[in-house]
């Protein structure tokens, strides 16, 4: 049998070796966990047992929680986002076959997005809302539930953006159209009627928005960035009585366009131009500190 003969020099590199990976492997510390935001770890730890859906974006349109792909895809490719990668939209949406978690409800709502847009509409243009997200209702253009912006109402060179909420709410078979947004500019008069103004000066750069319906009490707030900038003389939407979604059925979402986009040639119902990122529904209301929590995890990669 052939013995291997080592040399005084490469005996002591090979023990020292060992060593050096014992040393490294038995003693280096545990990387330090970040310290948490608003008690949390993570964006996915907020509202975490009330999550009923979220679409990372990073690269593809899978909702992570059901794995439900696009059945179309369109006018859609994928760039960096404000966390990961992110959907690009020219004229371009994401629409989905039904999802069980998002068929019904328990009468509140919280979704959460990130959208990079910029305004297209002003005096005499062909300017048309932004659709970000929307749960659709059977044969009609407004969904269950909608967000958006009003990009048609400034023109592109305003950095200033509308963004709104609109829940559409069976009642006996009818829709109750309910709907809450920032008011970009007010008169001295309609301040001291209680109306606050909220510039949100976010067009053409990432943002985080958030909309809010409380079933509870008709409560319907928007923020931006952790912030909230509804106006809140238009907030409560049944003088603080109790108003609980009602789906119409079937219901399917769509990311970027309106539910009857595919069907409609009407021209101010639009594809969305821009960009979306960080899709989160809830089947309750967020407190603000959580919204608040959410918006600095996901700034910060978290």
């Amino acid at each position: 049998m052939k013995t291997i003969k080592l040399s005084g020099f490469a005996l002591v590199m090979a023990l020292s070796i060992g060593f050096f990976a014992t040393s490294c492997s038995d003693d280096d510390p545990e990387p330090t966990p970040l310290p948490p935001i608003g008690g949390y770890g993570s964006a996915d730890e907020v509202g975490a047992a009330n999550l009923m859906a979220y679409w990372p974006l990073n690269g593809n349109g899978i909702e992570a929680k059901s794995s439900t792909a696009p059945t179309t895809t369109q006018g859609t490719t994928w760039v960096t986002g404000a966390k990961g990668q992110a959907a690009n939209f020219s004229n371009g949406y994401l629409d989905y076959p039904s999802i069980a978690a998002l068929s019904t409800t328990t009468g509140s709502i919280t979704v959460s997005l990130w959208a990079n847009i910029s305004n297209n509409g002003g005096e005499g243009a062909n300017g048309h809302p932004t659709t970000f997200f929307s749960l659709t209702r059977p044969n009609e253009w407004a969904g269950n539930v909608n967000f958006m912006s009003e990009t048609g109402w400034a023109a592109p060179t305003s950095d200033s953006l509308t963004v709104k909420g609109l829940v559409v709410i069976n009642q006996d078979g009818s829709g109750s159209f309910q709907d809450s947004r920032n008011t970009i500019k007010e008169s001295p008069e309609s301040i001291a009627d209680g109306n606050v103004p909220s510039a949100n000066k976010n067009g053409g750069k990432w943002a985080q928005y958030v909309m809010t319906w409380n079933g509870a009490d008709g409560m319907f707030q928007i923020y931006a960035n952790g912030v909230k900038i509804s106006n809140p003389k238009w907030e409560s939407r049944n003088g603080g009585n109790a108003m609980p979604l009602n789906f119409f059925t079937p219901t399917h979402p769509i990311i970027g366009a309106f539910g009857n986009v595919a069907t409609t040639t009407d021209t101010w119902n639009l594809p969305m131009t821009g960009q979306i990122d960080e899709i989160r529904v809830w089947n309750k209301v967020l407190t603000g500190a959580d919204i608040g929590a959410l918006y600095e995890l996901e700034k910060a990669g978290r």
